[in-house]
């Protein structure tokens, strides 16, 4: 049964909330950037603290079976998450840009060859950017960029010609973290799909917005991070199908990904801690479980929905502002604004938002440079909203923007 989803007591369960910033109260509108924890990850990280702190998979006394037990509950709690057909699919690692960084080295070390090609999009945080570049020069392959259009959007008849017999991956964000874009990641899936090509999801920005299902998807890899699904950082998960990851190489070696160890050969361990080398974040992965479900005892509609409206709000309320133009107008979004304001640098806006109104926007470039340069900017002032905001709390912010600009002009 899923909970009434009651803003106020929503609040109320989010302490950092209830604080005040150079004596106004706490705005928080850098959830992109990563999302506030409700009491209950913070509680979830004390218990494992105080009353079953151990390593795991080892140890028989009853410390390390309770801390083994929590953990791997975790992995099975991720699965029906984003409905995975195995809780082998699902792999700890330490985020989103770790999850990729696997990818890249382990599914390139046998599938990439010179002269193949890689496709990822103009609006990829950097984490989807650096490794295949990495990978590129290694193995003297090509990075093919699909352009987009200025609502933000993808062109999708240019992505299509991108396409040759020698694509090998399609690594695209989910969903922008820049600005909010949802990418058509179905049509992109069905069309490398047939073609042999392998995709890989950057779902770092989706997971907390809507609901994510693999097996629906078809994806071959989906990544994303604990941090920005209001659970602890350090954490993130790594899916991918079953019969890929068995024929991928390890990442790192270590304790835990092996079978069997002698100075002659080394046999590696099942799925999935063939990927999993060395003590693993135990308190964190822990804490990622009680985000989730406190994240699923709403109905993930009524969130999406407030969150929308959220959006709406403010884009419209942001189009009052004179200079101001939005970064990203697509049609299909969640609740993310990039703007910036002719005449005012984004470093600017947001150090004052934060002085005169306690407003926490994100500024610069966002880990996202090659897409700043497609518009011409050097970065922008970034609102993004969570399922605690308000729209009290936008009207705030537009008083904030409003001083600012009447200080400039």
């Amino acid at each position: 049964m899923f909970q009434d989803f009651n803003l106020t007591e929503v609040r109320a369960n989010f302490p950092i909330l209830n604080q005040t910033i150079h004596g106004k109260p706490l705005v928080y509108f850098d959830n992109a950037a990563t999302t506030q924890k409700p009491i209950e990850v913070i509680k979830a990280l004390e218990e494992y603290y105080e009353k079953y702190n151990a390593n795991i998979h080892r140890g028989i006394h009853t410390l390390a079976e309770k801390a083994t037990a929590e953990y791997e509950s975790t992995r099975d709690v991720v699965k029906k998450f984003i409905n995975a057909t195995y809780r082998e699919e699902i792999v700890f690692t330490r985020g989103t840009t770790e999850g990729i960084n696997l990818v890249a080295t382990s599914f390139g070390k046998n599938n990439i060859k010179k002269g193949d090609e890689i496709i990822i999009s103009t609006m990829e945080h950097h984490s989807n950017i650096v490794p295949w570049q990495m990978l590129c020069e290694e193995k003297e392959a090509i990075i093919k960029i699909i352009p987009i259009d200025e609502n933000g959007e993808i062109i999708f008849e240019e992505f299509e010609k991108l396409i040759t017999e020698k694509t090998k991956i399609i690594a695209i964000v989910y969903v922008s973290n820049s600005m909010g874009v949802i990418n058509p990641v179905d049509e992109i899936i069905k069309i490398a799909h047939k073609k042999n090509i392998k995709v890989l999801l950057d779902a770092a920005q989706a997971t907390s917005h809507f609901k994510i299902d693999v097996q629906k998807l078809d994806c071959d890899f989906l990544v994303f991070s604990s941090h920005k699904l209001y659970g602890p950082t350090g954490v993130g998960v790594l899916y991918g199908k079953k019969d890929i990851l068995d024929e991928m190489p390890p990442y790192q070696g270590g304790g835990e990904m092996i079978k069997d160890v002698s100075f002659e050969k080394t046999t590696y361990n099942d799925l999935p801690y063939k990927f999993e080398a060395g003590t693993p974040n135990i308190a964190d992965t822990v804490a990622l479980k009680a985000a989730i479900n406190y994240l699923e005892s709403f109905d993930r509609n009524v969130i999406e929905a407030h969150e929308n409206d959220l959006l709406n709000y403010a884009t419209s309320a942001l189009s009052e502002i004179e200079g101001l133009r939005i970064i990203g107008n697509a049609k299909n979004k969640v609740s993310v604004i990039s703007f910036v304001i002719e005449g005012i640098h984004h470093q600017d806006i947001g150090a004052m938002l934060d002085v005169y109104e306690g407003v926490a926007v994100r500024t610069g470039h966002h880990c996202t440079q090659p897409l700043m340069n497609r518009f011409g900017i050097l970065g922008t002032s970034r609102a993004s909203f969570a399922m605690y905001n308000t729209k009290e709390e936008i009207d705030v912010m537009m008083r904030g923007l409003n001083k600012i600009v009447k200080k400039f002009r």
